[in-house]
């Protein structure tokens, strides 16, 4: 495959190419693309299922074992533990990532830099910075990007914007999203762990500030529950359903941010439940809007109070007309008698090609896709911004233009992101 590559410019450690701006080439409709997987377990065999029907060229994961695991579906496969190497070795057309959301950036950014077209899973960084630098990046460079939120693919989420733009309810200005699960609680301790022989554990640390010693949490699975690493529940499942209200609504920044109720802040662990406010200035034909988030033991009151249908995780959209009640896979206007004769909008939001064959298809023939970068990294940053409100125990003002947060001194430390040695974006 001939990549059109003109020049290129090695990093001072000589680890990894960076190519041109706009070096990612044109493709024939039946052509397959070059792919290197970044991460290959979890949510990373997802996404590699999700590819396969390309070239998969290159498979890299710090887990010795994993690798083998996938290396033995995809024999052609050079296989890598770091990803610099893979990228500077390997001839590739775009990159998947699927690591720990702490190495989300350094990974993403690298392939953009390189002019590969970039699949990030949700969040789409740890930090807020490192998330302006990464959206940015990948406008300047025009590649074609997608975070790993799945659900915007399904139907249910089209239906459900359609009939809020049609005004089914009315004007929408609080919104409640939920989910029961969480990531958080507990103690690493004082006892040391070994390291298993077959983690990089090195690696897998990656751009990490801090060498934070090895815990069994920390890998393949339970790291989403230390601030090390990641944002416990809210970054990762927040993506997930807040998605429905930017979407629909079109939020995109909020100017405020207030927890209601939660644990006291932990330095080490993710809250296991929370309730957050996130304040929306009017824009356009949507007026001032407040989004209530809860994970964990909460609820909003409406399940009480006996307004609701019984539920599991989702969204309650009020309006001045009625309320809409959506999940991820079935949506109900309420009261029901209310809407019983209410004739809906004719679908006009046309059905996905899926979540990564959409990314796939975009690469080939040109456009956006639904989750790109500048639409993705605003909703990740906003489930960043949560978590500092939590951790600052503080309301806080966003300016998100000039990326100035204030209402508590630690705000802005907790906003950046501070690398080891050897890692940049």
């Amino acid at each position: 495959m001939s990549h059109r590559i003109t020049r290129r410019r090695f990093v001072q450690q000589g680890v990894f190419t960076i190519l041109a701006a706009g070096s990612a080439r044109t493709y024939a409709a039946n052509e397959k693309l070059d792919i290197g997987i970044v991460g290959v377990i979890n949510r990373g065999k997802a996404n590699l299922n999700g590819v396969a029907g390309e070239n998969i060229v290159a498979l890299c994961d710090v887990d010795s074992n994993f690798l083998a695991q996938e290396a033995g579906r995809f024999p052609r496969a050079h296989r890598y533990a770091d990803f610099r190497r893979m990228i500077g070795h390997e001839k590739l057309d775009a990159l998947v990532v699927s690591t720990p959301d702490h190495t989300h950036a350094v990974a993403t950014a690298a392939g953009l830099h390189n002019g590969l077209h970039v699949y990030c899973e949700k969040p789409l960084t740890r930090t807020v910075s490192e998330c302006r630098v990464v959206t940015e990046l990948a406008r300047r460079k025009k590649l074609v990007t997608q975070m790993g939120t799945q659900i915007h693919a399904g139907d249910n989420y089209r239906r459900v914007v359609e009939l809020l733009r049609a005004g089914a309810i009315g004007t929408v200005k609080e919104v409640h999203v939920w989910v029961g699960g969480n990531f958080g609680g507990g103690s690493r301790g004082n006892k040391k762990h070994k390291v298993p022989a077959n983690l990089n554990y090195d690696l897998w640390l990656g751009p990490t500030r801090y060498h934070v010693p090895y815990h069994p949490t920390h890998h393949p699975f339970n790291w989403r529950q230390w601030w090390d690493f990641a944002g416990g529940t809210l970054a990762d499942l927040g993506c997930h359903h807040i998605d429905l209200s930017h979407w629909a609504l079109g939020l995109r920044h909020p100017s405020r941010i207030e927890v209601v109720q939660g644990p006291k802040p932990d330095s080490e662990t993710t809250p296991y439940s929370l309730v957050v406010d996130f304040h929306y200035k009017a824009h356009g034909k949507q007026p001032a809007t407040k989004l209530r988030w809860y994970h964990g033991e909460h609820r909003p009151p409406h399940f009480s109070e006996g307004l609701l249908p019984k539920w599991g995780n989702g969204s309650l959209f009020v309006g001045s007309k009625g309320m809409l009640l959506a999940g991820y896979d079935k949506h109900v206007l309420l009261p029901e008698n209310d809407f019983k004769d209410y004739e809906r909008p004719k679908p006009s939001i046309p059905r996905s090609l899926g979540h990564h064959r959409e990314w796939i298809h975009t690469i080939k023939s040109g456009g956006i896709t639904t989750c790109n970068f500048d639409y993705a990294g605003p909703l990740a940053e906003v489930v960043l911004l949560g978590n500092i409100a939590h951790r600052t125990g503080a309301p806080l003002e966003w300016n998100h233009a000039k990326m100035k947060l204030t209402g508590h001194p630690e705000a802005t430390e907790l906003m950046q992101h501070i690398y080891r040695a050897g890692w940049h974006l």
